[in-house]
Order: structure tokens, then sequence, then C-alpha cells
């Protein structure tokens, strides 16, 4: 057993509102912990806090393992705490994105749409389907995986590939 109970990982999981309460209660102080050692300033700590409470809860139905909780949420504590400095200090988190995202934003609409389309009929097959099922469809990764016959892993793989196809396709 880990730093928390495989019972209380699956209950809350699977919407058990008390177990969710409790959880989120039980892994604070691991969060504040790791926001304490990964932000740069004390104040960001607080607001690391609160953001990866929120990714929890809205993530809680994809925990699988309760071993692995600690070291996702260290993760997460960790990448938003580089986003509140790179804020601070007047960053974008990511300036080629940033970039390619403004000259999106400055193209028509319809120019966008088609685009966008042109892009996702020019994935391969399984990145295609991929896409499809989760952006299109709004299904989850466990119901695409079901659906494709395929391991959670291997379709949250090939959603991150065919995304970065897709930005590829939409910057060049």
């Amino acid at each position: 057993m880990g730093r928390y109970p495989d019972a209380l990982v699956n209950a809350a999981s699977g919407g058990d509102r008390d177990a969710i309460a409790l959880l989120l209660t039980a892994a604070q102080p691991d969060i504040r912990r790791y926001a304490r050692r990964a932000c740069r300033s004390t104040s960001d700590v607080e607001d690391a806090v609160q953001e990866t409470l929120i990714v929890l809860f809205r993530h809680l139905k994809g925990l699988r393992q309760a071993g692995y909780l600690s070291t996702w949420l260290f993760t997460v504590v960790t990448r938003h705490c580089l986003k509140l400095a790179r804020a601070m200090l007047g960053l974008a988190d990511d300036p080629e994105e940033a970039g390619v995202a403004a000259r999106l934003a400055a193209r028509p609409m319809n120019d966008l749409r088609i685009d966008l389309a042109n892009a996702i009929q020019s994935l391969p097959d399984h990145y295609r389907a991929v896409v499809m099922l989760r952006d299109v469809q709004e299904l989850t990764i466990d119901e695409i995986a079901a659906a494709l016959a395929a391991s959670r892993e291997t379709v949250k793989a090939r959603l991150h590939r065919a995304r970065g196809l897709v930005r590829e396709y939409l910057g060049s």
C-alpha cells in the first residue's frame, strides 16, 4: 500500500463524493510540500496547490494506480510552478507555440476551419481516428481505448502525436 490507499483512489475515481473529499484532503499536504520545493516564489505556492487540486479533481476518473499518484502530483505541481514563473517574467509558456497561436488567431475563421479539416484529413488513419473520437466526439481516453481495442497508453500516445502533427501542419 502506497501513500494513498488503493481503495480510496478507486472509490474516488469511481465518483464516491466522500472518497473524493478524503483524497483531495489527503493529497493537499503533499501538494503543498511539492509546491514549496518547486515554486521559485513563495507567493506562487498556494496558486500551484489550488491548480493542482483542480487538475486532480478533473482527472480522478482516469486514475488507475494509487502507487503513481504522488509522482503524478509532483509533475503537475512542477509544471504549474514553471508556468507561474514564466508568467511572472512575462514569458509565454512556449514562445514558438505562442507565435503559431498568434498567426492562427489572425486568420479568418472560415480559412482556419478549412485548414484544420485539411490538417486532420492529412493524418494517418490511426491518428485521425483518435483525434476525431477525442476532440470531435469528445469520448474519454478509456472509451476510445475500448472502441479501438487499444491500451490507454497507446491512445494517449497517438493523441499526443496527432495533435502535434496538426499543430505542425497549421504552423507551417
